[in-house]
Order: C-alpha cells, then sequence, then structure tokens
C-alpha cells in the first residue's frame, strides 16, 4: 500500500470546520470517545483551540488543501507532579484511514511532545478500537491494562485499554 504524502502541521482557526466534521465521525462510528452527542463548530474551538496551553501541540494532515485528520496533546493532569506526561487523540477522516495518516499525525505529535519537553505519552483506547491500537504498537506503545466497565456507550458499559509510550530524547 502507497502511503498518503501529507503536510502535518499546525492546526489553525481556519480548520475548525474540518477538525469538527472528523471528530463527529468518530463520535458517529462509536470506537474512539464515548462522546455520543455530535459538537458544534463553537465546541471544538473552545476546548481544542482556544483554553489549551500553547505546550499542548494540535496538529492536522493536510492533502491538496483537505484535512485528513487531527491529532491533540492534553494535558493528562493538572497536578504538577505529571507535568512530564500528556495525553493524546487521534482522528481521521473515515476516507482516509488505513492509509498511513494517523502514523504520520502520530510521528508529528511524537515530536511535538519531545520539543516541548514531555517525557512520556499516554492514551485510552477502547478494547474494539482495533485498528488504533496496531497503530499505537507499531509507534512502540505499550499496553498498560485495562479500566474495566469504564464508561458507557450505547446503553453497555465498556472497558478501557491504557497505553503509553516513553519519549526517548533525540540526540
Amino acid at each position: 500500500m502507497i502511503k498518503q504524502q501529507l503536510a502535518i502541521r499546525s492546526a489553525r482557526h481556519e480548520d475548525i470546520p474540518a477538525i469538527t466534521r472528523i471528530y463527529n465521525q468518530g463520535i458517529e462510528d462509536r470506537i474512539a470517545t464515548f462522546e455520543v452527542d455530535a459538537k458544534t463548530e463553537a465546541d471544538v474551538t473552545g476546548w481544542l483551540l482556544d483554553e489549551r496551553p500553547t505546550r499542548y501541540a494540535v496538529l492536522v494532515a493536510e492533502s491538496n488543501g483537505s484535512i485528513a485528520g487531527w491529532a491533540a496533546l492534553r494535558p493528562y493532569s493538572h497536578r504538577c507532579a505529571y507535568a512530564g506526561v500528556a495525553d493524546l487523540s487521534i482522528y481521521v477522516e473515515r476516507e482516509a484511514r488505513g492509509k498511513g495518516v494517523g502514523e504520520q499525525l502520530l510521528r508529528g505529535l511524537e515530536d511535538s511532545a519531545r520539543s516541548a519537553d514531555f517525557h512520556k505519552i499516554v492514551l485510552f483506547t477502547l478494547p474494539f478500537n482495533e485498528a488504533g491500537q496496531r497503530l499505537y504498537r507499531k509507534r512502540g506503545f505499550r499496553e498498560v491494562g485495562t479500566f474495566r466497565e469504564q464508561g458507557t456507550l450505547d446503553g453497555r458499559l465498556v472497558d478501557v485499554l491504557i497505553m503509553e509510550k516513553i519519549l526517548e530524547r533525540n540526540s
């Protein structure tokens, strides 16, 4: 399979419509989040760009002027002891899935995390998001454990798989 050539760059306000659409696809597909209600552009603008410290990157994957996916770092905790740990999210446009978009976004996010002096990235994934887990393992994430019956999705309790990656410093 040929990997799609993309420009990975920082998200801008004009990317919000595409980011919102892609995030809402993730909500609809029920494989990446416990969210059930579609988000508006105002919702996404608030929590994704406006309320985020600059240390926490938000990246998009762009091809021919179109956004194919986005990824973001968030604080793992607001307690100072965890300042070196970031939590990540990645969402890829339905038609772009399986074409290397997620891998390029994750690579860019790892580089951003290193530049921002993060020591580790953690993530929480639904156990049936097999494509996501393959990507994370390929990029060196390891499974830490499982939160049993962590949330409710479509009326049933669902586990959450926890993964982490210690970031090696580039020399």
